[in-house]
C-alpha cells in the first residue's frame, strides 16, 4: 500500500514539472518571435557629420522593411525638428539631410519611421524609432571666459611655484573627452624674459600664472605676457589674451647707517626727548615698509634710561631721555643700536629666495658715546608730603610742622613758602619751621570741602643755578561750633488767599554735631504767639503760619534758632500779607497805622493853614461868607463822624470829623470832595491866584493817592485815614475861600466897578467818587479800643512825635 502512493506522488511531480518546463519554453519562444519580428526593418546606422561641405539634400541611410512583399506601401518620417531638416523618399526608403548641422546647437534628432499600406494607409509593420548623432567636427577655438583687469599687481618676494593672481578660465565647445575639447593653456611670448613665468593648470577649466624665479625690482618693473589656449583637434583651434604685470618692490635692500661712530650730550636729572639723530640709507623704495626703519638698542640701555623712536619723514633715529637719572660726575656711557626695516628682509640668490634666515646678512649696527653731565642736585625732603591736624580758631603761634632735608652738595638751604593762600601761616628760611599768624578758620572759602588745607614750601641750595624742590601739607581743620544759626531769607510774601504760612529755612556754617537740625521759637513770645505760629518747630525749615488771616499789613517777627549745640541766634522775619491776584502779585500794601503819607498830609494842612492866618492878617478888607457851608467852627469831638455817601443826587448833611463842625454841606453825586455846586470866579490877577490854585490841584493830589491806598490798609488804618482826610478836606475849603476874599479885597482897592462874586453857571462834577468819601468808620462809631494797638509802625511814630515835643 505505502509503495503505491509512493509510485502516484512521483508520477505527479513528474507531470507538474514537465508543465513549468514547457511555460519556460513558450515564453522563450515568444520573446525570440518579438526580436524577430524588429529585425524586419533594415537599415544602415545613421550618423551625420556637423558642417558638411556637400549638396543638398544629401542621401544619409536607406530604410527597408522584409513585410512589404507582394504589397503596394509608402515609408514615412517624422519627429520632433525633422521638418526642413530630414526627409524619405516615399517608395525608395532613401533618408536626406536637407542643410548643415550644428552638433553644438543639437547635438542628436529623435526620428520615427513607419510603413503604410498605399491603399488603406494602415501601418503594415510597427513604427521603428531612431536617433540620428551629429558627429564633432574641431569647429570651435578655446575661449578665455573670465573678465581681465588693465594690469595686476605682484610682490617682488613672491616664491617660486606661489600662483600670480592671475586666474585664467578657458572653455571649448565641442564635444567634450575628446581631443577637439582638450585645450593647453601657455605663456607663448614674455617681456622681459627672466624670471620665466608658467601656467598651471588647476582643473579643465582652471588655470593659474605661476613664477618659476625670482623678481627683482632694481631690473624690471614691469611685464608683458601674452598667454595662448590650443586644442588638440586636426586642425587645432586657438585664441590668445594679453596680460600686463606690475613688479611691486618689497624689502630686498637691508638698511646701512651713514656714519659708523656718533657722540651726544645730556644733563643728569633731565629728560630731553632729543640728544641726537642717526642716519640710514636704504635702496628700497621710500615711504614702503621695506624703506622704513625700525631702531633697537643692542646694549648699553640696561636701566632703560634712553629710548630710540623713528622719524616717519626724514627715516632717522631719534634718541632721548626717558628716565632722569642722578650722576656723581660726569660720565661717558656706551650706547650699541642696531636698525633693519618694519617688512622682514628677503634676499634672491641663484633665482631663488633664501629661506635659510641665517643665511641672510646680519642687520646694521653703530656705537654711540653719551656724554652725562653732572649738575647741582636740588635738597631731598625726608617726606615730600605731610599729613597734618590742628583744630580751627587755635591761637596763632603754633608750630604746625618742622621739615627735614637733606643735601649731598649743600649745606646752605633756605626755605620759602610756596602755597598759603589764606595767610595763615609763616616759614622760617632758614629752618624752615612752619608757624600760625593766623587763627585758622574751617568755614573759609580757602578750605576745601573735607576741610582740608594745603601748605606748599620749597627747599632751595645754593648751587649755581640753584636747585629746588617742594614739599606740601595738608592741614586737616577740626570743626569747632563758632558758628551760629542764620536764615536764608529775611523777606517774604504771604497771599492770604493761598494760603496761610512761609517756609523758613536756615543754615550753619559748622559741620556735625555743631549745626542743624535746629530748633526754632519766637523772640517775643507774648506778641508773635498772637498772631503767628511755628509748625514745626525742629529741622532744618519750618512753617511761619498765619492765624488771623483777615490781617493784611507789613510785620516783623522776631525768631530765635538754636542749634543742635544750644548756640543760638535771633533774626527778624519781614513778612508781607496781602490778597494776592490770580498771577500770583501782591499789590503794594499801605502800612498799618498812620503811614508816611498821611503824615505828610496832616503837616501840608498845618502849614497851609498858618499862611492862611497870615494872610488873613494882611488883608486890608474882608468879605463875608453868605453860604452857610462855609460856616465853620473848631469844636472838640471825640467820634468820628460818618463819611459823604456817594449818590447821584444832592443831600445836606451835618457832620462832624476829628472836632471840625460841618454845616449844612451839599454834596454832588460822584464827587471824592466836599464842594459847592457854585463855582466862585475873582476879578482880577493878584499874587495869591498862583496859591489858590496850587492848594486845589495839592488837595485832589493827597485825594487821589490816599484813594489808590485804602484798599491795602486794616479796619484801623482806614478809620485814621478818615478822620485825616476830612480835616484837611475842610481846611482846603477855608483856605481856598480866604484866599477867594484876599483877591477880592485886592480888586476892590484897584478898582470898584465891579467888586462882588459873580455866579456862573455849574461846569459839571469834579473826579468821581473814589476812596476819601468811601472812608468810613462807621463799623467803629461807639468803639475806639482799635486805638490801644496800631501796630509796630504807628508806635514808632508816636515816639518820634513825642520826643520832638519834648523837645520843643
Amino acid at each position: 500500500m505505502m509503495r503505491s502512493l509512493s509510485l502516484l506522488l512521483l508520477v505527479a511531480l513528474t507531470v507538474l514539472g514537465g508543465s513549468t518546463e514547457g511555460n519556460e519554453r513558450h515564453e522563450q519562444a515568444k520573446r525570440e518571435s518579438l526580436s524577430r519580428s524588429k529585425r524586419r526593418w533594415v537599415l544602415n546606422t545613421i550618423e551625420v557629420e556637423e558642417e558638411m561641405d556637400v549638396k543638398y539634400p544629401y542621401k544619409i541611410t536607406k530604410m527597408n522593411n522584409l513585410r512589404t512583399a507582394d504589397r503596394e506601401y509608402e515609408f514615412e518620417i517624422k519627429g520632433a525638428g525633422v521638418k526642413g531638416v530630414f526627409s524619405i523618399n516615399e517608395t525608395g526608403g532613401e533618408v536626406y539631410v536637407h542643410r548643415r548641422l550644428d552638433r553644438e546647437k543639437t547635438p542628436s534628432y529623435e526620428l520615427t519611421f513607419d510603413i503604410l499600406d498605399k491603399k488603406t494607409k494602415k501601418t503594415i509593420d510597427r513604427d521603428l524609432s531612431f536617433d540620428v548623432n551629429v558627429k564633432d567636427i574641431n569647429d570651435n577655438a578655446p575661449m578665455f571666459t573670465n573678465q581681465f583687469q588693465k594690469s595686476y599687481d605682484v610682490k617682488e618676494n613672491t616664491k617660486v611655484g606661489d600662483h600670480l593672481p592671475v586666474s585664467l578660465t578657458v572653455e571649448d565647445k565641442d564635444q567634450q573627452d575628446t581631443i577637439n575639447s582638450t585645450v593647453m593653456v601657455t605663456v607663448a611670448k614674455q617681456n622681459p624674459a627672466v624670471p620665466k613665468i608658467g601656467v598651471k593648470k588647476v582643473n579643465d577649466k582652471l588655470h593659474q600664472l605661476v613664477t618659476e624665479g625670482c623678481f627683482d625690482y632694481d631690473k624690471a618693473k614691469h611685464y608683458s605676457l601674452v598667454i595662448i589656449a590650443s586644442d588638440l583637434g586636426k586642425p587645432p583651434l586657438s585664441s590668445n589674451v594679453t596680460v600686463e604685470l606690475n613688479v611691486i618692490d618689497t624689502n630686498s635692500h637691508p638698511p646701512q647707517f651713514k656714519k659708523r661712530q656718533y657722540e651726544a650730550e645730556a644733563v643728569e636729572m633731565q629728560t630731553p626727548d632729543d640728544i641726537l639723530r642717526v642716519a640710514v640709507e636704504d635702496k628700497d623704495t621710500p615711504n614702503t615698509d621695506g624703506w622704513r626703519a625700525k631702531y633697537s638698542f643692542i646694549s648699553g640701555n640696561e636701566d632703560g634710561v634712553y629710548k630710540i623712536t623713528t622719524d616717519p619723514v626724514t627715516n632717522e633715529g631719534i634718541i632721548g631721555v626717558v628716565k632722569a637719572k642722578n650722576f656723581d660726575i660726569t660720565t661717558l656711557v656706551k650706547l650699541q643700536i642696531g636698525v633693519e626695516n618694519v617688512e622682514p628682509l628677503t634676499v634672491c640668490k641663484d633665482g631663488k629666495l633664501i629661506k635659510d634666515l641665517s643665511s641672510l646678512p646680519p642687520k646694521d649696527s653703530v656705537s654711540i658715546t653719551v656724554k652725562m653731565v653732572d649738575t647741582n642736585d636740588p635738597p631731598v625732603f625726608e617726606k615730600l608730603t605731610a599729613e597734618l591736624y590742628q583744630t580751627e580758631e587755635s591761637e596763632k603761634g603754633q608750630v604746625l610742622y618742622t621739615p627735614k632735608v637733606k643735601d649731598a652738595e649743600s649745606d646752605n638751604i633756605r626755605f620759602e613758602k610756596l602755597e598759603d593762600p589764606a595767610n595763615w601761616v609763616t616759614v622760617d628760611e632758614k629752618t624752615g619751621v612752619i608757624t600760625t599768624i593766623e587763627k585758622m578758620d574751617r568755614e573759609s572759602p580757602h578750605v576745601d570741602v573735607n576741610s582740608t588745607y594745603r601748605i606748599v614750601i620749597a627747599a632751595i641750595d645754593d648751587g649755581s643755578p640753584p636747585a629746588t624742590s617742594t614739599c606740601t601739607l595738608t592741614v586737616h581743620l577740626r570743626d569747632v561750633n563758632d558758628n551760629t544759626p542764620m536764615l536764608l531769607s529775611k523777606t517774604f510774601v504771604l497771599c492770604s488767599n493761598h494760603g496761610d504760612n512761609v517756609t523758613v529755612r536756615a543754615k550753619d556754617a559748622d559741620a556735625e554735631p555743631y549745626s542743624g537740625p535746629f530748633s526754632f521759637s519766637f523772640a517775643d513770645g507774648k506778641t508773635a504767639n498772637e498772631r503767628w505760629k511755628i509748625d514745626p518747630t525742629y529741622g532744618e525749615e519750618v512753617g511761619i503760619v498765619l492765624l488771623k488771616k483777615s490781617d493784611y499789613g507789613n510785620y516783623s517777627v522776631p525768631i530765635r534758632i538754636q542749634d543742635k549745640q544750644g548756640q543760638a541766634m535771633e533774626e527778624k522775619l519781614d513778612i508781607k500779607v496781602c490778597k494776592c491776584d490770580e498771577t500770583g502779585v501782591c499789590p503794594k500794601i499801605l502800612s498799618v497805622g498812620l503811614g508816611v503819607t498821611v503824615i505828610g498830609i496832616i503837616c501840608a494842612g498845618l502849614l497851609a493853614f498858618l499862611v492862611f492866618l497870615l494872610d488873613c492878617r494882611l488883608s486890608k478888607y474882608t468879605y463875608p461868607i453868605k453860604d452857610e457851608q462855609y460856616k465853620q467852627t473848631l469844636t472838640k469831638y471825640n467820634e468820628e463822624g460818618p463819611g459823604t455817601d456817594c449818590m447821584p443826587k444832592l443831600m445836606t448833611t451835618e457832620s462832624t470829623t476829628d472836632g471840625i463842625k460841618l454845616g449844612h454841606t451839599q454834596k454832588a453825586a460822584n464827587m471824592n470832595t466836599l464842594e459847592s455846586p457854585v463855582t466862585l470866579h475873582f476879578n482880577g490877577l493878584s499874587r495869591y491866584s498862583h496859591q489858590s490854585r496850587f492848594y486845589s490841584h495839592q488837595s485832589r493830589f493827597y485825594s487821589q493817592r490816599l484813594a489808590s491806598n485804602y484798599k491795602g490798609m486794616t479796619r484801623n488804618a482806614r478809620s485814621s485815614v478818615s478822620s485825616s482826610m476830612v480835616t484837611w478836606t475842610n481846611i482846603d475849603k477855608i483856605l481856598l475861600t480866604k484866599l477867594s476874599e484876599a483877591n477880592d479885597n485886592q480888586t476892590m482897592s484897584d478898582d470898584t466897578s465891579d467888586d462882588h462874586v459873580k455866579p456862573y453857571q455849574y461846569e459839571g462834577n469834579g473826579d468821581s467818587c473814589m476812596s476819601l468819601d468811601l472812608l468810613s468808620s462807621e463799623y467803629q462809631r461807639d468803639d475806639l479800643s482799635f486805638l490801644d494797638d496800631l501796630g509796630p509802625q504807628f508806635k514808632t511814630l508816636e515816639k518820634i512825635i513825642m520826643a520832638e515835643k519834648s523837645g520843643i
